[in-house]
């Protein structure tokens, strides 16, 4: 039996994870799986993992308000040094560009433990877009052992760096296993939500989340104000803006977009909840990774507010759009896809990203690398 050690910290970690824990705990006479938490985003992660019916058996409460990168890289990585010092490790599986996931991958390449790094290869060749992302993905591909690459294009990046070919396996990406996890009964506890907030969900839904570092200052201000007109030019629309906690995003949200009646700001969402929204939503605003890899598999048009993404893909395919913080390029997008019906805006392509089987492929070569 191995001990197959899952490190990580945030929410999107988590439900790109869970599908993959839950595949090995398929087989107890293979694995025994240790799920360690650094709580980078201490509720967000420890709620998500409870739709899973998953909990950590560590966890190492690394977050202290507004600490800097380098007082959370030091935290996570000396409250790793016990984890591996007490507990026999074969293997560790990060994923994604976390500094949870850095700091995952050092410590276990500075005990000798190979890494696994699942959403490998992901590049935007810019390392200040997305900040840190960009670097903490790259510098674990330095050290992992197997990448577990979403895409061809993924693959191609880690071959352009001189990774072996035989350690990366193009798998799809774990976010669409996780969609498929989604029952019923959980479907309706999200509309029941909804109702519960008086939250009318219709064919008029507009979802925006806005988080990302390089997006603070006066970015978030653009963005902010593409928002507003859109609220005000297209008042039978709901726009819902779940706020991530950080000040710098939140603060200046609700400050300016708090009194607009058809804008409905709601605290982070449990999984389920958002994922309701993207199924239902007309057209989705955002800076974030995961949903621009989700969004395709229920058609909805994404424009995507960074200058640069390291999830070409799908802009590839057309299921999305950069349009940075660019106030211009937001409003008039946005204009497009609002001013028609939902239906008539509905994308037509297949989500390049996935088609739901990536962990079992993923644990199909775990288990062929400790037979080896």
């Amino acid at each position: 039996m191995r001990n197959i050690l899952f490190v990580f910290g945030t929410r999107p970690e988590v439900i790109k994870l869970a599908p993959v824990i839950l595949e090995l705990k398929k087989y107890p006479e293979k694995y025994n799986v240790i799920i360690c938490n650094t709580e980078q985003q201490k509720e967000l992660s420890n709620q998500t993992l409870e739709y899973f019916n998953l909990k950590a058996d560590i966890n190492l409460d690394c977050m202290k308000p507004n600490q800097t990168l380098l007082e959370v890289q030091t935290r996570i990585l000396t409250a790793l040094k016990d984890v591996y010092a007490n507990n026999k490790v074969d293997a560790t599986v990060v994923q994604g560009d976390t500094m949870t996931v850095l700091c995952g991958a050092l410590a276990s390449f500075y005990n000798k433990i190979p890494v696994f790094h699942v959403e490998a290869g992901l590049r935007s060749y810019d390392i200040y877009e997305p900040f840190p992302e960009e670097v903490m993905r790259q510098m674990t591909s330095r050290v992992a052992e197997l990448h577990f690459a979403p895409t061809e294009k993924n693959r191609n990046a880690l071959l352009k760096e001189d990774i072996s070919e035989d350690k990366i396996h193009v798998v799809g990406n774990t976010v669409i296993d996780a969609l498929f996890c989604l029952s019923e009964d959980t479907m309706q506890k999200a509309a029941d939500f909804y109702n519960e907030q008086n939250i009318k969900i219709d064919d008029k839904v507009v979802l925006i989340t806005a988080h990302r570092r390089e997006n603070h200052g006066e970015r978030i201000d653009r963005i902010i104000d593409a928002i507003k007109y859109l609220a005000d030019k297209y008042a039978d629309h709901t726009f819902v803006i779940p706020v991530h906690p950080n000040p710098n995003v939140k603060d200046k949200i609700h400050s300016r977009l708090g009194q607009q009646n058809n804008i409905k700001l709601l605290t982070p969402l449990d999984y389920p909840y958002l994922v309701y929204l993207m199924k239902n939503a007309k057209l989705i605003l955002t800076d974030s990774g995961g949903i621009q890899e989700e969004a395709p598999s229920f058609g909805c048009p994404t424009l995507v507010m960074r200058y640069e993404t390291e999830r070409q893909e799908g802009i590839d395919a057309g299921v999305s759009v950069l349009v940075g913080a660019d106030y211009d390029k937001i409003v008039s997008l946005s204009e497009k896809i609002l001013s028609g019906s939902r239906e008539e805006t509905r994308l037509k392509a297949q989500n390049p990203y996935g088609d739901g089987t990536s962990s079992k492929k993923i644990e199909e070569i775990i288990s062929k690398y400790f037979s080896r």
